[in-house]
């Protein structure tokens, strides 16, 4: 049973930023925070309105979009992904942020100042998956022992993939193997990957945490599958 005690003649606004598409192509996140809101006591329309803005997989346009949220005077910003948390810290330092998806140290991101004491407006939940990356890749190359030449897609416009691809490249060093960088910006960038990919005759592919990758993995798998090409990501 769920007890509206929050339920009041104020109408509380609150602004969700992603990176990706709306909830029907890539943003389950969404879905399940409306649920959670609910469970909470707010419902939409009732006391409660969300101003949802997605950059569709063009990170170019969240600073525009995290702008508009802010004109709009929300309560607070909830953010999918790095890119989306950096546009929103950069438009507001009044406006509490929530950032959720985040995949990378947020101190390095300079989103908060330090985990112990992060200041500023910024909250929410990190996984600093970046680390694993070593780890991943040497049981990569127990399922792939010739590995030599590794093909990696990323996007430069993400500040948290440029970690994933160092991370890569410093892992890859120590087990003598070669590394292609594929920057994949957009949809007809991932195109040209794929026909260098195939050119090259990589022996394997990883691919960083985005929301290019994310709106295009089915695409992606695809391909790796008509490669006969090991992946991990």
């Amino acid at each position: 049973m769920v007890a509206y005690a929050q339920s009041s003649a104020k109408m509380y606004r609150i602004g969700w930023l992603g990176q990706s598409s709306p909830p029907a192509v890539a943003d389950r996140n969404a879905g399940e925070f409306q649920q959670s809101l609910r469970d909470l006591g707010y419902v939409e329309g009732r006391n409660l309105a969300i101003e949802y803005r997605y950059a569709s997989g063009n990170v170019q346009r969240l600073p525009e979009l995290a702008g508009e949220l802010v004109r709009l005077k929300v309560d607070v910003i909830v953010t999918s992904g790095e890119p989306a948390a950096l546009a929103a810290k950069s438009a507001t330092n009044a406006i509490p942020i929530v950032a959720t998806e985040f995949g990378v140290d947020p101190v390095k991101a300079g989103l908060v100042t330090s985990l112990g004491r992060p200041g500023g407006n910024v909250t929410g939940l990190a996984a600093s998956s970046e680390e694993l990356w070593p780890k991943r890749l040497e049981l990569f190359k127990q399922v792939v022992p010739k590995l030599s030449r590794l093909a990696v897609l990323w996007n430069p416009a993400n500040a948290g993939n440029a970690s994933c691809v160092s991370e890569i490249q410093t892992a890859a060093r120590t087990m003598g193997v070669q590394l292609r960088s594929m920057e994949v910006g957009d949809s007809r960038a991932l195109e040209r990957a794929f026909a260098d990919i195939a050119k090259e005759a990589a022996d394997g592919l990883a691919t960083c945490w985005d929301s290019v990758t994310l709106e295009h993995a089915r695409p992606i798998a695809d391909f790796a599958l008509k490669q006969r090409l090991p992946t991990v990501g």
